[in-house]
């Protein structure tokens, strides 16, 4: 799920090289945490937050068969 993230955000950004994802698994929960540069941060997002909906979107269909539930926060 990580390499995902990292994939698709990385594809979208000017500055690849700054972009750093994070995992917190909290019981049945999975927090991914994306940081990007400041710049980039809007490109991320997308209009009204269309980019980031997609993401979670993926996010949600690629489950590992571990029954957790994973979360995409874009961490400014």
């Amino acid at each position: 799920m990580k390499d995902l993230i990292e994939f698709i955000a990385s594809k979208l950004v000017e500055h690849p090289e700054k972009i750093t994802v994070t995992l917190q698994e909290d019981g049945e929960n999975v927090t991914i945490e994306l940081r990007v540069a400041q710049e980039d941060l809007g490109k991320v997002i997308g209009k009204q937050g269309r980019t980031a909906r997609a993401m979670r979107a993926v996010l949600a269909a690629s489950k590992t068969g571990d029954n957790k539930r994973a979360r995409l926060e874009i961490v400014e």
